[in-house]
């Protein structure tokens, strides 16, 4: 007799319909998924931690993940983390840790917007007009000031050398315009 057949009285074999839920490979996805969250969780700074309603047992769990160094020590924690994971609703966690990374993501986009301007600012006289009529609020004479100063440090055959305190200050007039 076969495991997922029964006997009937006549001698025929049937499929027995079992409805045993979710698949093995299903479950151990689930706890991977819900494993790489803890480990996310730990990650994020203690202030947004705390705003999170979290039971002492998961609490307790992530400050030791994050005391620990040893490198097996740590894995078997992050699968305890993993485990204590399983017994709340992940939502309100896994909520606030794509707002931290959108947060994040937005952050290095606006790097990345700056440091273009920045760099379109130095090679082109035609950027510092176009940055002006974008951003009326901004001093115009600082900005020029700031651009001749960091063509002047590095100009444009030495990028390298474009590194100076002029550049910096070049930046940080920029950030606080386009923020």
């Amino acid at each position: 007799m076969s495991r997922n057949r029964s006997q009937e009285p006549g001698g025929d074999t049937e499929p027995v319909d079992r409805d045993e839920g979710p698949s093995k490979s299903r479950l151990k996805a689930e706890a991977l998924e819900l494993r790489d969250l803890g480990q996310a969780l730990a990650a994020l700074p203690e202030a947004d931690r705390a705003a999170l309603d979290l039971p002492d047992a998961l609490r307790e769990s992530i400050d030791r993940y994050n005391a620990i160094r040893k490198h097996g020590a740590k894995k078997r924690e992050l699968q305890f983390l993993g485990k204590q994971m399983r017994r709340i609703d992940p939502a309100p966690i896994r909520a606030a840790v794509e707002a931290r990374e959108a947060g994040s993501k937005a952050d290095a986009a606006t790097l990345h917007r700056v440091e273009r301007w920045r760099e379109r600012l130095i090679e082109d006289d035609a950027a510092v007009t176009a940055f002006i009529e974008e951003h009326p609020d901004c001093d115009v004479q600082q900005l020029r000031s700031l651009v001749r100063a960091a063509r002047r440090e590095g100009g444009a055959e030495a990028p390298e050398k474009r590194h100076g305190k002029n550049y910096r200050t070049l930046f940080k007039f920029l950030r606080r315009h386009l923020d």
